[in-house]
């Protein structure tokens, strides 16, 4: 490990090795197996019920993201950034929404979407295919769109271990929906 002074160590707290667990304990508490995985369709339910077209499921391994899930036990911990699988059925949208705190990246594993980026009336329009990644700055305007026949899965990080909850563009009809907490 690099040199860091204590007061450093002590800020990466899931960094350090908890009084009581041995080291193999600890690793294996910081491995993510996908058998232990559940695909969370409840995480963004809001929007499917506002419109079906949204629904879609995210799978947290590290961190919980920024899907305004505030707890879940079965993930690794995050120190400066959140990783999950996204299940996009087939004709699926994800809404324009913007982080402003964060840089978002899409991977795609498996199928392709239309990522659309947008900014004070620029628009940026691509096509994301097996392997191809997008990175979105913060405070842009980004929505997707599974442009397939099948299911489309990505991976998607965001940096930072728990960013705030994105927002909607001012006129889009998600604006007005009220999240639940969880």
């Amino acid at each position: 490990m690099p040199d860091m002074t204590e007061m450093e160590f002590e800020d990466l707290e899931t960094w350090k090795k908890p009084a009581g667990k041995s080291f193999a304990e600890w690793m294996e508490s910081r491995v993510a197996r996908f058998e232990t995985r559940t695909y969370d369709w409840d995480a963004l339910k809001f929007q499917a019920d506002y419109d079906p077209k949204y629904a879609r499921a995210q799978c947290r391994y590290m961190g919980t993201g920024g899907t305004g899930v505030s707890n879940d036990e079965n993930v690794v911990p995050a120190e400066h950034f959140t990783f999950s699988t996204m299940v996009l059925p087939a004709g699926c949208e994800g809404p324009p929404h913007m982080h402003v705190d964060v840089e978002e990246i899409f991977f795609m594993l498996k199928g392709s979407i239309r990522l659309t980026i947008e900014d004070d009336g620029n628009f940026h329009e691509t096509i994301l295919k097996e392997r191809d990644l997008a990175s979105v700055p913060p405070g842009y305007y980004r929505g997707l769109y599974n442009t397939g026949q099948e299911e489309a899965l990505m991976l998607v990080m965001l940096g930072n271990k728990k960013p705030v909850t994105p927002h909607y563009p001012p006129d889009h009809p998600l604006t007005k929906i009220k999240r639940p907490k969880k």
